[in-house]
């Protein structure tokens, strides 16, 4: 489903074609993606980059569209993976309390936001522990919000094309919701919704964890 089809069905199950309504049906879509996101831990909403730590500097920038750490590791010299232990800022500054106390990072915390000169930015950045003995690369898997399929250049993303119906349910409920529309079909829409929405947390967070060979095939019970 692309986004003039998925704005199409908003209105025809809304009952619903007028300018202002039609002028908010992006609102719509973009609250309810980020209520899916929240709820199902599909890998399209993971990202990988590359960057770098510095010699001296215990404080690593995070990506602007950053939302929460998959996994964060240092590269060494030979091109061997440090994978880092999460832990509080308080743990780093009690197990690493100067910033002489160096050596290649073992473990890193959410800092807070990060600042330019005198200016707090709205992007976060991490602390790590022990303060990097030398420049090393490091890798960041984290989850982000993908492109609203209201912004998709071609009116297509991965939700919309392999999950829908939890897409167009999610955005009737928001709808629904701007409409007051009655307690009836407002309930009848967020079950349609949450049905919807087992069926993606099954896939997202159960079929894409798994395969035959490692877990067996799923047997339903014979009785």
């Amino acid at each position: 489903m692309n986004y003039t089809e998925l704005s199409d069905a908003i209105q025809a199950y809304t009952e619903n074609t007028s300018s202002t309504f039609v002028a908010e049906i992006p609102v719509f879509i973009t609250q309810a993606e980020q209520r899916i996101y929240n709820s199902v831990q599909f890998p399209s909403i993971r990202k990988n980059v590359t960057g770098n730590a510095t010699s001296g500097n215990k404080y690593l920038s995070a990506p602007s569209d950053f939302l929460a750490v998959y996994s964060l590791a240092v590269i060494d010299s030979d091109g061997v993976y440090e994978y880092l232990l999460n832990k509080d800022v308080n743990f780093i500054r009690q197990a690493y309390p100067q910033p002489t106390d160096t050596g290649i990072p073992r473990y890193y915390a959410l800092f807070g936001p990060t600042v330019n000169v005198s200016t707090v930015t709205d992007e976060l950045s991490f602390i790590l522990g022990p303060t990097p003995d030398a420049a090393y690369n490091v890798e960041l898997h984290y989850y982000y919000y993908p492109e609203s399929i209201t912004t998709a250049a071609d009116g297509r993303t991965w939700l919309g094309d392999n999950f829908d119906t939890v897409l167009l349910y999610g955005s009737l409920v928001e709808a629904y919701t701007y409409m007051k529309g009655e307690n009836d079909m407002m309930a009848l829409y967020n079950q349609k919704y949450m049905e919807a929405l087992a069926l993606a947390k099954r896939l997202g967070d159960g079929m894409e964890r798994q395969d035959a060979y490692r877990s067996g095939q799923f047997r339903q019970q014979v009785t």
